[in-house]
């Protein structure tokens, strides 16, 4: 049994002090508050439970830096993202996701959601194991040390009513029912969810919608949706409805379903994720680098659709930045401040967050619970004088600030170090293999 002393740390009863837990089997065995440290490795700053990123392509990460220099918009950024698509292979991914992942943790992250569309190699073409790419993920959360819910996307189409382009080749496995085939070969395990996802009403015509939704119907379900304004108006062109529209007519739309993005909704499309209690994915940093919007992230919650993050592209990996974006955003658009608090923005960013991707048992520092500890730094040049509140982590803090990270009892992070990896190091050399 292991057990760490933490100065002050976030319980589901708020913020204690000199909380000692007890770990076993990767999970909190006791939790106790105002005890001496004894022999347990101590921990400082503000510990926070793990953080669930739950929307992330992890081959983006390789255009970070790279897409800066022209004006454009989502669709001229997705040519440069295509280019990357192009070049990867199960060793490469797997070099490429492992260090991102790794970057994840050193960030606070204890569990991944993977939209996982890139299946196949160049020209469409099976590997002599179909599920050579999301195997390749899979280990590469296990070695850099985070569980993953690889969320296994279906994608058939290279829009509505369009033929898949060279690229997209690789993502599509002819049909719905082809992808289902495909995924059912996939197995989960304590560390690894194995969710489903469509890409978009894009990506999957509207008559196999319903069969993916249908197709492993006890898993995180998850989509894009409404990410850009071209895809509302190409949707209402050809079915005479939205998308949220359309997923709630094939049944896509549900408890166990995240809406990622939902960024141009109309209060139709809000009321029907709040009333199917479908949760919502913001990805702020990205939705702000590609010039997406601000999505109506109070409607949402005010209509019973519980939030979730992701940083989704990774132009930064930072959850902290991920949860204050949400209300500095909404102040942008409305000009009014005070519309999430910071207990709220954290919840989705642990509890919640853990829940849309098949965690039901993390993102909380209770016995029982998934034994993953996030110490936030309070004594920085961002945190220092801030008084280590909850305020401090969501508008102060920054992943530089986060010092150690336990995952399931495994204390993977180190006063800012991965204790695997040459982090910085394994993030250049993976990203020059696929970049030129």
């Amino acid at each position: 049994m292991t057990s760490y002393w933490c100065s002050t740390a976030l319980l589901p009863t708020g913020i204690a002090e000199r909380v000692l837990v007890t770990v076993a089997d990767g999970r909190f065995a006791t939790v106790e508050t105002d005890v001496d440290p004894g022999d347990a490795h101590m921990l400082h700053g503000l510990v926070i439970p793990g953080l669930a990123n739950c929307h992330s392509h992890a081959f983006h990460r390789a255009l970070r830096g790279r897409t800066q220099t022209e004006r454009g918009t989502f669709w001229t950024w997705r040519d440069q993202m295509y280019s990357v698509a192009a070049a990867l292979t199960p060793d490469t991914y797997y070099e490429l996701a492992r260090a991102v992942y790794a970057e994840m943790l050193l960030a606070g992250v204890t569990a991944v959601g993977e939209f996982h569309y890139l299946h196949h190699a160049p020209g469409g073409a099976r590997y002599d194991d179909p599920n050579a790419m999301g195997t390749a993920l899979i280990e590469a959360a296990r070695d850099a040390g985070l569980r993953i819910a690889l969320l296994d996307t279906c994608y058939v189409a290279g829009g509505i009513d369009q033929p898949l382009n060279e690229v997209q080749q690789r993502f599509s496995d002819g049909d719905a029912t082809a992808w289902a085939a495909r995924v059912a070969q996939l197995k989960g395990a304590e560390d690894v969810v194995i969710g489903a996802a469509a890409h978009s009403v894009r990506g999957v015509p509207h008559d196999q919608l319903g069969a993916v939704a249908a197709a492993f119907p006890d898993v995180p379900l998850h989509i894009h949706l409404s990410e850009q304004v071209a895809e509302n108006a190409a949707c209402l062109e050809a079915y005479g409805r939205t998308p949220a529209q359309i997923l709630d007519e094939t049944g896509f739309l549900s408890g166990r379903t995240s809406a990622v993005h939902a960024t141009h909704l109309t209060p139709v499309d809000i009321g029907l994720l709040g009333s199917s209690a479908t949760y919502s994915c913001f990805c702020p940093t990205t939705e702000r680098d590609l010039a997406d919007g601000i999505g109506p992230s109070v409607q949402l919650r005010d209509s019973g659709s519980a939030l979730t993050l992701g940083s989704d592209s990774h132009a930064v990996i930072d959850l902290f930045e991920e949860m204050r974006a949400v209300e500095l955003d909404e102040r942008l658009a409305s000009q009014e401040r005070g519309h999430w608090s910071a207990a709220e923005l954290l919840r989705a960013a642990t509890t919640d967050g853990h829940r849309s991707i098949g965690f039901e048992d993390a993102g909380v520092i209770a016995p029982g619970a998934r034994a993953d500890l996030v110490a936030v730094r309070t004594d920085t040049v961002r945190t220092a004088g801030t008084g280590g509140s909850l305020e401090t982590v969501v508008f102060a803090a920054a992943a530089a600030d986060v010092s150690d990270v336990i995952v399931s009892g495994n204390h993977v992070v180190a006063d800012g170090k991965h204790g695997r990896l040459d982090v910085p190091a394994q993030l250049a050399a993976s990203i020059a293999a696929v970049t030129q």
